[in-house]
């Protein structure tokens, strides 16, 4: 079977183009909201090219991104250096399953220059846009599960989102998703070439791209795949149980509206008992 991380370090240069033409922004808010109020170092797994994590550190949050993908932390690397957010925003290659910090004790830190990250661990982690759902075994969640409960402060919040209805989504073959202009004048003209596969015996959905990028008379086609598991809010708030947390909140949508199957958002806040 499929890793999750696979795919990804291929799809880094068109990650940004296709997410503004789709989700773009409209989740940033909600992150950034939480991450204020929780007032303390923010945890983001899975930053990508640091699509969350820049928002928030321009709000004056600080916060470390890990992300297992060199060619997507490259990308988002160039973007905190443009935005001279390197005393905020902190980035690690790691894998999600293993956090490389300190589990929090009495009189223990997180390491020293991680994201300013405070006695006792993280106020906040965070795993935005369907990140969990690239974890393809019951193993490796509940292992990404204990890490996270391992670096939150006690009583502090995991807030995260999965893909709506991802098990409902149609089969279709080759089909013509996105097209448009990637970069300044002379950029390349991008097309997303598209094919969904579902496999219900093994709760999988994989999303087979093609990118075809042109400049001039100059033709370039990028294929790789991204498998990700359908996992409905029930079966995710189980697990997140099943490692400890308490759930405080189902939401359906960006505002803070109550979660419903039919919603087009499902968000789950979590948090880490006291004691």
């Amino acid at each position: 079977m499929a890793e999750g991380y696979e795919g990804w370090d291929d799809y880094a240069p068109f990650y940004d183009w296709e997410n503004a033409r789709t989700l773009g922004r409209r989740d940033v808010p909600f992150w950034r909201n939480l991450a204020l109020q929780a007032d303390g170092p923010v945890l983001e797994l899975g930053c990508g090219t640091g699509r969350i994590s820049i928002p928030l550190g321009r709000a004056g949050v600080s916060i470390v991104g890990i992300d297992r993908s060199e060619p997507m932390l490259a990308r988002a690397r160039q973007r905190i250096r443009r935005a001279r957010l390197g005393g905020r925003v902190r980035l690690i290659r790691g894998d999600i399953r293993y956090l490389p910090f300190l589990t929090p004790k009495p009189r223990r830190s997180l390491p020293r220059g991680v994201g300013g990250a405070s006695e006792g661990g993280f106020s906040l982690v965070v795993a935005p846009y369907g990140v969990l759902q690239s974890l393809l075994s019951e193993r490796d969640l509940a292992a990404t599960l204990e890490a996270v409960a391992g670096v939150l402060q006690p009583g502090a919040t995991f807030g995260l989102e999965l893909v709506a209805d991802l098990q409902s989504w149609k089969e279709y073959k080759k089909r013509v998703s996105l097209s448009g202009w990637r970069g300044a004048r002379g950029g390349a003209h991008v097309t997303l070439v598209e094919t969904v596969r579902q496999d219900p015996a093994r709760h999988l959905t994989t999303f087979d791209q093609q990118f075809i990028e042109r400049r001039g008379s100059r033709r370039r086609i990028h294929r790789f795949a991204l498998t990700f598991r359908t996992l409905s809010v029930p079966q995710m708030t189980s697990r997140l149980r099943k490692a400890g947390f308490e759930i405080t909140a189902l939401l359906g949508d960006y505002r803070g509206g109550p979660w419903d199957p039919r919603a087009d958002v499902w968000m789950i806040l979590a948090r880490k008992p006291t004691c």
